[in-house]
């Protein structure tokens, strides 16, 4: 590591978290970890992550990079009570690099905190999930002051190996995150809706998605989606509550910006279905925080058919990158 490397500090140890600190660690970068489980978080240390006790701890590092829940969770990691900068006052990085999706309005009122205590802020948020970072197919989107951008994009390219897309100042970057997730939402609820419907026809969900995989309207999505929906493995990336914030917050950015957005409306909908009838289940939080696919299933009972497991061994596409 070059004697003038900046120092690097990261909130957030989740599922994404996790693997964007290794991709982090594993390119020959210090880190110094903070996560409200410290558990979560010691796995890392075997890989040199110096692991802290409280988010003040943090306050020093030249890059803050956090990966949270919800603008409030960021709110509290920053500037609360134990935050890095407790109550809005003291020391606070040169620049954060929030790759967390939040809401524009939360963005820029934090934004402007950061601001007021002489540290920059770039929002930075990713496109992939844990097995995209791992595989190298992790991709970002950022927005800020350019200046503060230039030397973290290094940084943030060590995880989002298929490139970190510059859009401009301020909050832009939560604009173009909430359009993406708002894609990944409309799109995850039709796959499954032609799916169950070319399997009442007779065809195989593994041929049919096969098929749709070698298409034009195959992606990197559909692809390492397709094991799930063929096996039925509801592994979690991604939760249907957490789907159902971003279409909200995308249908919010409509309302503000008079955008008619009629099939985000509905997908938003389908999805609500399917959050409740969780409620049929043996054990509905659990099924409510299984992964976003399974609403597949409600889509089946739709259809008036109860899916099961077809046990083959679907390739993700994921299987071969580093």
């Amino acid at each position: 590591m070059p004697q003038d490397a900046p120092t690097i500090g990261w909130i957030g140890i989740g599922r994404m978290g996790v693997a964007m600190v290794e991709r982090l660690l594993k390119s020959g970068r210090a880190v110094k970890v903070w996560n409200r489980t410290r558990a979560k978080a010691e796995p890392l240390a075997a890989l040199g992550a110096i692991i802290v006790d409280k988010p003040s701890d943090l306050a020093s590092v030249d890059v803050l990079f956090a990966m949270v829940s919800t603008g409030s969770d960021l709110k509290a990691v920053c500037f609360g009570q134990n935050g890095v900068a407790p109550h809005g006052r003291g020391a606070f990085p040169k620049t954060l690099v929030d790759c967390s999706s939040i809401g524009s309005e939360e963005s820029e009122e934090i934004r402007a905190k950061v601001k007021s205590l002489g540290g920059a802020m770039i929002a930075a948020p990713v496109s992939g999930n844990a097995k995209c970072v791992k595989a190298g197919k992790l991709g970002a989107v950022a927005s800020g002051p350019e200046t503060a951008f230039a030397p973290v994009k290094p940084l943030i390219e060590s995880f989002a190996v298929r490139g970190v897309s510059y859009v401009g100042e301020g909050e832009l970057a939560r604009f173009c995150k909430i359009a993406h997730n708002v894609f990944l939402g409309v799109v995850i609820q039709n796959l499954a809706e032609i799916t169950v419907l070319a399997e009442k026809a007779g065809v195989p969900r593994h041929a049919f998605l096969d098929f749709i995989n070698n298409s034009v309207m195959g992606s990197i999505f559909t692809r390492y989606k397709s094991p799930a929906l063929v096996n039925l493995d509801w592994t979690t990336t991604f939760t249907p509550t957490l789907l159902r914030k971003d279409l909200d917050l995308g249908l919010a950015a409509g309302h503000a910006l008079e955008v008619p957005m009629p099939v985000t409306a509905t997908t938003r909908e389908a999805l609500q279905a399917h959050i409740g009838m969780a409620e049929q289940k043996p054990d509905p939080a659990a099924y409510r925080a299984a992964d976003f696919a399974a609403l597949i299933e409600t889509v089946a009972l739709g259809a008036g058919i109860k899916l099961e497991s077809e046990n083959r061994k679907v390739l993700s596409g994921l299987e071969t990158e580093n």
